[in-house]
């Protein structure tokens, strides 16, 4: 097959050896991805993805594989403008596919009291607010990670504070408390940005994790 490179479309084309070896290594990804919990409809839907990322002549878009890598290990960026403005002022706009839909409920439901503060929204904010976190949720979620957050929690738990979610505990439980609450540019478990840099666009990999005064994390 022949190769070329067309930067402007930013595709390339490859062998199709190439094509079908990744295939059967996604198709296996796919598998433990589905065995872990994602439905089969969640699991058919990233199936697609990557047949999409190829076209019949072996040509790569780099985009929507990226997009394919992401979906399959993190969480969804924060992209309403609004939730950004508005809760972004105060703190990390959280990534919605870090609770289920009834803990962004619970929580709207009290912003008179949001942690000690008093975070009330006009009522057409509020609303909009309130649509876009549920809509996005980790329960509502195809994305691995907040599938992960989802199924962590009991049925009957809506936790309103991410760092008490069991799957945030289990992947934090070998951070001492001086790279933490001891740590003056870190201090609280919920400052997720000062360690993630990249925590607002969903990307949460351990691999890229930097804690100030530490250096980059080696589990």
């Amino acid at each position: 097959m022949k190769k070329h490179i067309l930067i402007a479309a930013l595709v390339i084309s490859i062998p199709a050896d190439f094509v079908q070896a990744e295939r059967t290594a996604v198709d296996k990804l796919l598998q433990d991805y589905a065995a872990q919990g994602a439905t089969t409809a969640n699991a058919e839907r990233g199936k697609r993805m990557w047949d999409e990322t190829f076209s019949r002549d072996g040509d790569f878009r780099w985009k929507e594989m990226e997009e394919y890598e992401h979906r399959s290990t993190d969480v969804a960026a924060v992209e309403n403008p609004v939730y950004k403005e508005e809760c972004g002022s105060c703190h990390m706009a959280y990534p919605p596919g870090l609770l289920p839909a009834r803990s962004w409920t619970k929580m709207m439901a009290g912003l008179e009291d949001h942690f000690g503060d008093d975070a009330e929204l006009d009522a057409d904010i509020h609303q909009a607010i309130s649509r876009f976190l549920v809509k996005n949720s980790a329960d509502q979620s195809d994305y691995r990670r907040s599938r992960k957050f989802s199924q962590s929690i009991g049925s009957n738990d809506a936790p309103i504070r991410i760092s008490d979610t069991p799957y945030f505990r289990h992947e934090h439980d070998e951070i001492a408390d001086r790279m933490v609450t001891g740590n003056p540019k870190v201090k609280s478990l919920s400052q997720c940005d000062a360690c993630h840099t990249d925590a607002e666009r969903g990307a949460f990999n351990e691999h890229d994790i930097n804690i100030p005064g530490y250096g980059r994390w080696d589990d």
